[in-house]
């Protein structure tokens, strides 16, 4: 437990050196701008879109600089000779990211109106722990910005369209149990399903499952051993 909280520390003050919590409280000023900028009847969805399109999903956007950066600086070398577990470090990423992803949801919540926030928060949280998966996935694949950019575009269009397109009622009923859309559901302050939010936990479970495995290959041919 020491060991974790001790690389949890070490990922927020990371996060905090490359600007990400000055980078956040900027947008989140402009985000609370634009919503009181809106009509009242046009905060709520407008607030859920842009939570659900950057704070939740901040993980898919940062994470391959963050690999390439830890990469660079040989920690990822570091880590392969440590007694470090793949899943330490996963939850490490998860839980930083989200940290900061709830805050950023929690005020544009409270700017919008919203009667739902601990809803909002809870899809936030999962929406997040999906997309910041994901993006260790491809992190650890990548040995460029640029590739990281191009493999993340199938996710990003897998994850966003369908869940605006939700949002607005625009797809089929059958699709709320897409965990994408169940996430949306909640960030909306709507409620979900209970299959909606099984097929979600079944995904998060999956995708933190593989991200460890391939964590742990990674690591693996940066320390050049098997460990």
């Amino acid at each position: 437990m020491r060991r974790w909280l001790n690389l949890f520390i070490w990922d927020m003050r990371f996060q905090a050196r490359y600007g990400f919590y000055l980078l956040y409280a900027f947008l989140t000023i402009f985000y609370t701008a634009v919503l009181f900028a809106l009509p009242i009847s046009w905060r709520g969805k407008t607030a859920s879109m842009l939570i659900f399109s950057d704070p939740a999903a901040m993980g898919l956007f940062f994470m391959g600089a963050i690999v390439l950066l830890e990469k660079s600086q040989r920690v990822t070398a570091f880590f392969a000779i440590t007694p470090l577990k793949a899943f330490e470090y996963v939850l490490s990423k998860v839980l930083s990211l989200n940290a900061i992803a709830l805050v950023v949801a929690g005020v544009l919540a409270f700017v919008s109106g919203s009667r739902h926030v601990i809803l909002v928060l809870v899809g936030t949280f999962l929406s997040g722990a999906i997309f910041t998966l994901f993006g260790v996935l491809v992190a650890t694949k990548i040995t460029s910005l640029n590739q990281f950019i191009l493999f993340t575009v199938p996710v990003e269009a897998a994850g966003f369209l369908p869940a605006i397109l939700h949002l607005f009622g625009i797809t089929p009923d059958y699709l709320k149990y897409y965990p994408a859309n169940a996430c949306m559901d909640l960030v909306s302050g709507r409620g979900v399903t209970f299959i909606g939010l099984l097929f979600t936990f079944a995904l998060i479970i999956f995708l933190f499952y593989f991200a460890c495995h391939e964590v742990l290959r990674m690591w693996q041919e940066q320390g050049g051993a098997k460990i």
